[in-house]
C-alpha cells in the first residue's frame, strides 16, 4: 500500500497525486451516471402486456381473461373483471390463485350468492371446468393452453436483456474502487480500515449478487443502485468518522437478510396473511417500549439504548406498518381489516407525536395515503379521505403545540424561509454553513475527506441529517443529483410495475415502500437547503445510521416483489424447469 501511494505522489510528492485526483472528481459523476442510467434503462424498459393466467367463458361463449393472481369480480368499472349484469353487486367476489396454481373464489359481501356448481360457497376451491355462479350469472374457468402460456411466457421481458446487470455491476465495482483509493490517499491514519470496509462492500456484493444468479435470477437492478447509494453513504462515513463504518457495515448485513426473508416471505400469501398480524404486534411492542425506554436526542425521544448500541425503533415499524396495511384482494374491501389498519395508523401517529417526532410521523402519513389511495378504489373512498384529513389536522395541531411548548423546534420552524437572517444561532446555523458548503462543493466537489462540512454544521448531523450538503461538498454537486436521480428511477419503476403486478399485496407494499422513502429524501434534501423545515430524516442508504439502513433493505423487498419481468424476482417460485410458475 505504501508503495502505490509513494507511486502516485511522485517524485515531487504531489503532482502525480493532484492530477489524479482532478480527473477522478470528473470521472466519479460519469461512473455514478452510467450505473444509475444502465440501471434505470433496464427496470423501466419492461413490457406492461397483461398477463393471462386462466380465461372465464360466459353462457354467450365469451371470454374474459383472468390477468392477475387476485382478481376483482363485480359490475364496477375499476373491478379486475367486469361484469355488466343487473344482477352483479359492483364488488361481487375475489378469484385468487393459490401457490400450487388451483384457484378460490371468496365472497365479498355481493347481493346474490356465490356458487360452484350449484352449491354456494363464501370461500371455496374452483377446478378448471367448473362453473362459478354469481347472482345467477354463470361463467366456466377454463385453463390457458400451453401453447398461450410458453407464447406469454417468451413474450415476457427478460431482466437485464441489454443492460447486463453483471456488468453494471462491475462499473460499480470500479467506481467503488476509484472512491476507496481516493479515500485511502487523504484519509492515511484510517487507511486499513476504509480498505478493509470497502473490501468487505465489494465481497458482499458480489456473494448476493452470484447466490441470485444459482437461484436463476437474472434482476439485480434493485440491488445494484441500494449499494450505489450504500457506497457514498460509506466515503461519507469514512470521511467524517471512520469508526463508524463497521457498524454501518453490520447493519448492512442485517439489512440484506432482512430484504431475502421478507422477499421469500413474500411468495406466499398465506404466509403474507400470518405475517401481518405478528407484524402489527410487532410495531406496537417496539413503540411502547421506546415510549418507556426512550431516550431524547437532539429534541426528539426515539432512541433505545442497550448496552454501547442504539437503534430507532420508528425506523422498524416502518415495514411493520406497510406490512400491516398491505392486503388481498379479499380483505381490502372488508370493513373491519379497514378499520383495523385505521387504528394502527392512529396509534403510531399518536406514539410519534408524543416521542416529539414529526418528521416520521409526516413519513408514515404519507404511507398511510399511499396504501388509503389504493385501498379506496374497492371502498368507499370518502371513509379514507376523512380519515386522512382527520389524520393530518391532528398532526398540525400536535405541531402547533410542540411549536408552543418545545424551543428547537419552535426554532426551526421560525427560522424557516430566512435563515441567512439567523447564522450564528440554532434558527438558522446549520442550513447557512450547509448552504455554503454545497457552494463550495461546485460541481465536481473539494474530494473525499477534504471538506469542511463536518466541522461546520454541528456535531452529528452533518453524515445524518445534513448528509446531502456533505456529499455535494465533498463529491460535488452532481453527485447529489445523481442520488436523488437513483431514488426517482426506483419510483418510475414502481409506478410502471403496479399496473401489471400479480397482486395487489404487491402493488400496496412497493407503492408504500417507494413513498416513504421518496419522502424521506425529499425532507432531508429540502430541509438542508431550507425549501422546507430541517425535520432530522435520514437521506435512505446514505446516511449514517444502522436503523436506517436496516429498514430501507427491508423496504426494498417490496420493490423487489413487484417486478414481473421474467424470472427477475426471488419473491416468485420457480417451476422444475426453472421458469416462472404458470
Amino acid at each position: 500500500m505504501d508503495f502505490i501511494l509513494d507511486f502516485f505522489r511522485g517524485p515531487d510528492g504531489i503532482t502525480l497525486l493532484s492530477v489524479y485526483q482532478s480527473a477522478l472528481r470528473v470521472c466519479l459523476p460519469l461512473l455514478a451516471l452510467f450505473v444509475v442510467v444502465r440501471s434505470a434503462r433496464s427496470l423501466l424498459g419492461f413490457r406492461r402486456e397483461p398477463e393471462v393466467w386462466a380465461w372465464l367463458r360466459l353462457a354467450t361463449g365469451e371470454l374474459l381473461p383472468v390477468t392477475h393472481w387476485e382478481n376483482l369480480l363485480g359490475r364496477k368499472k375499476s373491478a379486475d373483471i367486469v361484469l355488466d349484469f343487473a344482477t352483479v353487486s359492483k364488488n361481487h367476489a375475489v378469484l385468487t390463485r393459490q401457490n400450487d396454481g388451483s384457484w378460490m373464489i371468496t365472497d365479498i359481501g355481493g347481493k346474490g350468492k356465490v356458487e360452484v356448481n350449484g352449491n354456494q360457497v363464501l370461500s371455496g376451491t374452483v377446478d378448471y371446468g367448473e362453473t362459478i355462479s354469481l347472482a345467477g350469472l354463470e361463467m366456466v374457468l377454463e385453463p390457458v393452453s400451453k401453447e398461450e402460456a410458453r407464447l406469454q411466457a417468451n413474450s415476457r421481458t427478460k431482466a437485464g436483456k441489454g443492460n447486463s446487470p453483471g456488468l453494471t455491476l462491475l462499473l460499480l465495482t470500479i467506481f467503488q474502487l476509484l472512491v476507496g483509493l481516493e479515500l485511502v490517499f487523504n484519509r492515511a491514519e484510517d487507511r486499513m480500515t476504509i480498505v478493509t470496509a470497502f473490501g468487505i462492500l465489494l465481497g458482499t456484493e458480489w456473494v448476493l449478487f452470484i447466490g441470485q444468479k444459482l437461484l436463476k435470477r437474472s434482476g439485480f437492478e434493485v440491488e445494484t443502485i441500494a449499494f450505489f447509494l450504500i457506497t457514498i453513504g460509506l466515503g461519507v462515513c469514512a470521511s467524517a468518522n471512520a469508526g463508524e463504518l463497521y457498524k454501518q457495515l453490520i447493519a448492512m448485513g442485517v439489512g440484506i437478510v432482512l430484504f431475502l426473508a421478507l422477499g421469500f416471505c413474500l411468495r406466499d400469501f398465506e404466509t403474507v396473511k400470518k405475517l401481518r398480524y405478528a407484524a402489527a404486534a410487532v410495531g406496537i411492542l417496539l413503540f411502547a417500549a421506546n415510549l418507556v425506554l426512550g431516550r431524547s436526542i437532539n429534541g426528539s425521544r426515539n432512541w433505545i439504548f442497550i448496552g454501547g448500541f442504539s437503534f430507532q425503533p420508528s425506523e422498524l415499524v416502518k415495514i411493520c406498518f406497510i406490512l400491516a396495511g398491505t392486503a388481498t384482494m379479499d380483505r381490502i374491501v372488508t370493513r373491519r381489516n379497514l378499520l383495523a389498519f385505521v387504528l394502527y395508523t392512529a396509534f403510531i401517529g399518536g406514539c410519534l407525536v408524543v416521542l416529539n417526532d414529526f418528521g416520521a410521523a409526516a413519513i408514515f402519513f404519507v404511507g398511510f395515503l399511499s396504501i388509503a389511495l389504493l385501498r379506496s378504489s374497492s371502498y368507499p373512498s370518502w371513509i379514507l379521505v376523512l380519515v386522512g384529513v382527520g389524520m393530518l389536522a391532528v398532526l398540525v395541531l400536535a405541531a402547533v403545540l410542540a411549536i408552543k411548548h418545545f424551543p428547537h423546534v419552535a426554532d426551526r420552524f421560525s427560522g424557516y424561509g430566512h435563515v441567512w437572517e439567523h447564522p450564528f444561532d440554532n434558527k438558522g446555523y446549520q442550513q447557512t454553513r450547509s448552504l455554503m458548503c454545497i457552494a463550495a462543493g461546485g460541481l465536481f466537489g473539494l474530494g473525499l475527506g477534504n471538506g469542511w462540512m463536518q466541522y461546520m454544521a454541528g456535531a452529528g448531523a452533518s453524515d445524518t441529517d445534513l448528509v446531502f450538503a456533505y456529499v455535494c461538498e465533498e463529491w460535488g454537486l452532481l453527485m447529489g443529483v445523481m442520488m436523488i436521480f437513483a431514488l426517482a428511477m426506483l419510483g418510475l419503476f414502481v409506478v410502471r410495475s403496479s399496473k401489471v403486478a400479480r397482486s395487489s399485496l404487491y402493488t400496496i407494499g412497493a407503492a408504500a415502500a417507494m413513498s416513504i422513502l421518496m419522502v424521506q429524501a425529499i425532507l432531508n434534501v429540502f430541509g438542508t437547503v431550507d425549501f422546507l423545515p430541517l425535520t432530522g430524516v435520514t437521506f435512505p442508504f446514505v446516511s449514517n445510521g444502522g436503523s436506517s439502513m436496516m429498514s430501507c433493505w427491508g423496504l426494498m423487498a417490496f420493490l423487489k416483489a413487484c417486478d414481473t419481468r421474467q424470472n427477475a424476482s426471488f419473491a416468485v417460485k420457480l417451476s422444475t424447469q426453472g421458469g416462472e410458475r404458470q
